[in-house]
C-alpha cells in the first residue's frame, strides 16, 4: 500500500533523468517540478503556528528600525554579518573584522581571496536591495546581476559569471558518478530557471512560503557552475524585503544555517528524496522565527549600548563634543583609522584626536594595532556584539 504513495510523493518533488558526463558516465540527475508544489503542501497545526510565530518574529524585527536613530547604523553591519555568515557556510575563514579592516584598506588576518568573497557577497546584496528599491522586478536578470557582481573578482572569477551554465555541475563527490546530489541538466536550466521566476511573481503564495520553496527550488536547479548557496541565500532576503516582510535586509539567515549546516543539507535533500516539504517548512520557519528574535536583541543592546555611552560621553566637559562626533562614526564604522574617521567626520586629525583619547579614557574606544603609525581604533562593545556567531569554526 506504501508504494504508490511513496512514487506520487517522488512525482511531485521531481523526476530523475539520465545524462552521460565526460567520458561517457552515465548518471542521474535530478529536475524539479515547477512550483508550487501539487498537490499542495499540508499544513497541519504545528506547522501553521511555526510559520505564524516566524511571521510575528519578522515583523517585530522590522519595527526596530523605525526606532532606531539612524536605520544605516544597524543596516551596514548587519549586511555584512550575513554576507560573512553566508561565505563560511561555503569555506571561507574570513570574520566580520576581517572584512571591516579591509575596508579601510588594512590587512585582514586570513587570506585576501577570502575577504574578496566576502566583500563581492555585500556588493551584491546591496545591489539587489537597491535594484528593488528602483522597482526593478525579482527576476533571473536580477540574479544573474547579482551572481556577476559576486563572481567578479578573486575565486570563481572563471566561473562564467552573471551566466546560467552550459555544463553539467555536481554536489559532493569528485565526479557526477559519485557525486552526493546531481542537479538538472545544463539543457534544461533556461527553462526550470523561467518556471522559477514565474513563481516568484505568483500574488496566491505568501511571501514567507514563497521565500521557502524559493530557495529550494534554485538549490536544487543550481543554475551556476559557482556561488548558488550565495545567491540563494540572498534570494530568500529579496523576497521578504519585495514582499514587505521587512524594509530592510536586516535578517541573517546564514547564522542558523550555519549552525545547523548538517540539518540545512539533510532538509534541502529530503526535499528531493522524500518529497518532505513540511519538514523543511518547519526548520525554515525554526531559522526565520531564532534569526529575527537574535537580530531584534542585537538590535535593542546596541541601541541601548548607543544611549548608555552617549550619556557618559555628555559628561566630559570640553572635550564631549569632539568625542560624540567620533562616537557617531564610530557607530557606523565600528573599526576605523583616522583617515577614515576625517572622511567621516570633517574633523581635524588633532580634534579626531582629542576625540578618540576621550572615548579611550572612558572605555569605548580601543587602538588594536600597537602601533604609532596607522593606528586602527576599536568601538569594542560594539564589534564583539556584531561579531557575535561569526567566529570562524
Amino acid at each position: 500500500m506504501n508504494k504508490p504513495t511513496n512514487v506520487s510523493r517522488r512525482a511531485r518533488a521531481g523526476t530523475y533523468v539520465t545524462v552521460s558526463t565526460v567520458g561517457g558516465e552515465r548518471v542521474r540527475a535530478f529536475v524539479p517540478a515547477p512550483l508550487p508544489p501539487t498537490p499542495p503542501i499540508e499544513i497541519d497545526g504545528a506547522l501553521r503556528r511555526a510559520l505564524d510565530e516566524a511571521l510575528v518574529a519578522l515583523g517585530r524585527l522590522d519595527g526596530v528600525s523605525g526606532f532606531l536613530p539612524d536605520r544605516n547604523l544597524l543596516l551596514y553591519s548587519f549586511v555584512r554579518k550575513e554576507a560573512v555568515l553566508s561565505s563560511q557556510i561555503e569555506g571561507t575563514q574570513s570574520s566580520l573584522s576581517d572584512l571591516l579592516l579591509a575596508e579601510i584598506d588594512e590587512a585582514p588576518g586570513v587570506p585576501i581571496d577570502d575577504v574578496s568573497e566576502v566583500s563581492n557577497c555585500v556588493a551584491a546584496i546591496e545591489h539587489g536591495v537597491r535594484r528593488l528599491r528602483e522597482d526593478f522586478p525579482l527576476s533571473n536578470r536580477l540574479l544573474r546581476e547579482m551572481h556577476e557582481i559576486m563572481l567578479r573578482r578573486g575565486r570563481g572569477a572563471e566561473k562564467q559569471p552573471g551566466h546560467f551554465r552550459h555544463s553539467q555541475n555536481w554536489i559532493g563527490g569528485t565526479r557526477p558518478g559519485n557525486a552526493v546530489f546531481v542537479p538538472p541538466p545544463p539543457d534544461r536550466v533556461e527553462e526550470l530557471m523561467g518556471a522559477l521566476e514565474r513563481f516568484l511573481h505568483d500574488e496566491r503564495t505568501s511571501p514567507l512560503l514563497k521565500a521557502a520553496l524559493a530557495h529550494v527550488q534554485f538549490e536544487t536547479i543550481h543554475p551556476f557552475l559557482d556561488g548558488n548557496g550565495r545567491v540563494g541565500r540572498i534570494l530568500i532576503t529579496l523576497i521578504l524585503v519585495h514582499g514587505g516582510l521587512l524594509s530592510e535586509p536586516m535578517l541573517y539567515l546564514s547564522l542558523y544555517f550555519r549552525q545547523h549546516r548538517r540539518e540545512y543539507y539533510e532538509r534541502l535533500s529530503a526535499v528531493r528524496l522524500e518529497d518532505d516539504w513540511a519538514g523543511w517548512l518547519h526548520f525554515f520557519a525554526e531559522a526565520v522565527n531564532v534569526t529575527a528574535r537574535s537580530a531584534l536583541d542585537t538590535a535593542q543592546r546596541v541601541t541601548g549600548m548607543f544611549a548608555a555611552d552617549l550619556s557618559r560621553i555628555h559628561s566630559l566637559g570640553r572635550r564631549a563634543a569632539a568625542a560624540a562626533q567620533v562616537h557617531t562614526s564610530l557607530s557606523k564604522r565600528p573599526l576605523a583609522s583616522i583617515a577614515k574617521l576625517r572622511e567621516l567626520t570633517g574633523m581635524s586629525t588633532p580634534a579626531i584626536i582629542r576625540g578618540l583619547e576621550a572615548l579611550a579614557g572612558i572605555g569605548i574606544v580601543r587602538e588594536i594595532t600597537g602601533r604609532r603609525r596607522s593606528r586602527i581604533f576599536a568601538y569594542d562593545q560594539y564589534l564583539r556584539l556584531l561579531n557575535e556567531g561569526t567566529e570562524t569554526p
